[in-house]
């Protein structure tokens, strides 16, 4: 696990051990943020279900104002504050907490990384945290990761299913934030 490009390019982050924590393959992260790669610079990231860090950690290293990282498990916390450490990057800030209690609090975010346990509901609930305390800004994206099979859901407006991506057995769905609504 590396960070692809930007100012920490090619630093190792620390892996999780055992099979509680379940990162994303750099094939896919390198990916996403192709696809993404002028939606970052300069925006507020939230790294739902953080994990290791490496989502977020990445949107900093190419250029993001600010990133928070949440996550329930304190291993998870620890492996992010290590990658953090590893990265030498700032504007970051930590929070353990579940991550659909914390869509309820007051901060907006530009770009939101959605990548929960797999065989769980926490997608869906997310989305409709999201959608409920308006969480993205005007133009904001919000970018989940699950297994290929899973149908995801159309949001109301103004947020709308923007395109699916399959690499594998893993899909990347994008939505995004319409202005005026």
């Amino acid at each position: 696990m590396r960070i692809i490009t930007g100012l920490a390019r090619g630093r190792r982050l620390q892996e999780p051990s055992g099979n509680d924590i379940r990162p994303t393959t750099d094939m896919v992260k390198e990916s996403l943020f192709n696809i993404i790669q002028y939606d970052i610079e300069g925006r507020k990231v939230l790294d739902l279900f953080a994990g290791t860090g490496q989502l977020g950690i990445e949107a900093l290293s190419r250029g993001a104002a600010s990133a928070t990282f949440v996550d329930e498990s304190q291993a998870a916390i620890k492996l992010v504050k290590e990658n953090l450490r590893r990265s030498g990057l700032e504007g970051a800030k930590v929070v353990q907490s579940d991550a659909v209690s914390f869509l309820s609090g007051p901060e907006k975010y530009d770009l939101i990384l959605l990548d929960p346990p797999y065989n769980t509901a926490l997608l869906e609930k997310s989305l409709n945290r999201i959608i409920e305390f308006d969480k993205l800004n005007e133009h904001g994206i919000i970018a989940c990761e699950s297994k290929a099979e899973k149908e995801m859901p159309a949001l109301s407006l103004p947020y709308e299913k923007l395109r699916e991506y399959r690499y594998g057995g893993v899909k990347i769905t994008l939505y995004i934030r319409k202005a005026g609504r």
